[in-house]
């Protein structure tokens, strides 16, 4: 090994020594407080002294442990709403891609998001894409990532939900699960089954994710065939369970207008048993404008970047499915006003998952808050009068 290399080891663990060990000196009253200064100046600057797979390792652990910041009080009444069946005590859930494994579910119900999305779990486990995988853009408050549906597999999450389930019961929490193929499948059809079947017991709605850019082949399963005959068999095997989950799709936002109408016309005309849709996955465009040096790296992007692409997107379906379907709507949402957009564009639901990477966790209380003032300040007394308004003002 050369010296140079040595040298690169070495500092990048007493980074992480000095980052893990600032946080551990931190005390746990802090680190479980939404004092918005104190995660802006002291914990995200050092958890970004970290390689971005570790500090997320390490975002899961605090999770998993508590030492996040806990809703003490009831969401206001206005935020409540209905959707697939169950109630939600705010709009707000996270996106899949945080806890892939379900390994924090209790802390992360905790912290006030209305609804946790596990995920993407493959049947069989796998590591995913070659390391490094996730890229911070600092300056665009961005990330790309590759990870390549990096899972335990379904049999190590569900012993983990099971636990769970057991330990907690379902009352805390509305809880999906976002459902991956392998990368080497004989049938990706099957692989979903099998999904279906072995975690399908323990979710409120399940994820078929057709849309990351990170599995080769897996986008062209939303053309409409491909999809279609997906739907179909996914369909069946939901039907066996007792809890009959909601069955969504998780789209690309880089879908053309035809492939659009052509889901659009699957769910109303040839009334395929689809529960709703999530708009959307992340981007392999990369804006012009992006600054920060990593922008070419090969994989999805998050963040700001995404935000009119993803509100476009659900703007579009919600118009081509008559507003019969519910949508959660995901990208680049960073405040009370870009959720807002996206309920008025046609979400029932939104989740946030980047905006973390740069705020930390007391960004989900102030976007309720600023959710809720923009609410009454259009003289809505709930979100369901809010979903879809930009259409009817037209």
């Amino acid at each position: 090994m050369s010296v140079r290399n040595l040298w690169k080891i070495v500092s990048r663990a007493t980074v992480a020594a000095v980052a893990i060990g600032g946080i551990s000196v931190i005390s746990i009253s802090k680190l479980s407080s939404n004092d918005e200064s104190f995660y802006h100046t002291l914990a995200m600057p050092l958890l970004h002294r970290l390689d971005p797979e570790i500090a997320h390792g390490l975002a899961i652990k605090c999770a998993s442990l508590g030492l996040v910041p806990r809703q003490s009080v009831q969401d206001p009444i206005e935020l409540e709403t209905t959707v697939f069946g169950h109630k939600f005590s705010n709009p707000i859930g996270l996106a899949a891609g945080f806890d892939k494994q379900a390994e924090a579910i209790n802390g992360l119900l905790q912290m006030g998001f209305g609804f946790i999305e596990v995920g993407s779990v493959t049947p069989l486990p796998q590591d995913g894409n070659p390391k490094p995988r996730v890229f911070r853009l600092s300056e665009d408050r961005a990330i790309i990532n590759r990870y390549g549906f990096n899972s335990n597999g379904c049999d190590a999450v569900a012993q983990k939900l099971d636990k769970w389930h057991k330990n907690k019961g379902k009352s805390s929490g509305v809880i999906g699960i976002n459902l991956g193929k392998n990368k080497i499948s004989d049938s990706p059809i099957e692989d979903y089954v099998k999904g279906i079947q072995v975690l399908g017991k323990y979710a409120d709605y399940i994820v078929i994710n057709v849309s990351s850019p990170n599995t080769p082949g897996l986008r062209a399963l939303q053309r409409k065939d491909e999809l279609q005959a997906l739907i179909a068999r996914v369909s069946t095997e939901r039907e066996k369970l007792e809890n009959k989950p909601a069955l969504l799709i998780k789209l690309a936002p880089d879908l053309t207008l035809q492939d659009k109408q052509d889901i659009a016309y699957m769910i109303l005309k040839e009334k395929i048993m689809i529960s709703g849709l999530i708009l959307c996955n992340t981007t392999v465009k990369r804006p012009s404008y992006l600054m920060n040096n990593s922008k070419n790296e090969a994989g999805g992007l998050s963040g700001p970047p995404l935000r009119e692409m993803s509100t476009k997107a659900i703007y579009d379906m919600y118009r081509l499915t008559e507003g019969k379907v519910p949508i959660i709507g995901v990208g680049g949402i960073q405040s009370g006003e870009d959720a807002y957009e996206k309920i008025r564009a046609g979400a029932s639901l939104i989740q946030i998952l980047t905006v973390l990477t740069y705020n930390g966790p007391s960004v989900i209380q102030k976007m309720k808050k600023d959710l809720l003032l923009l609410l009454r300040q259009d003289g809505f007394k709930s979100i369901q009068e809010a979903v879809g308004i930009d259409h009817k003002n037209k």
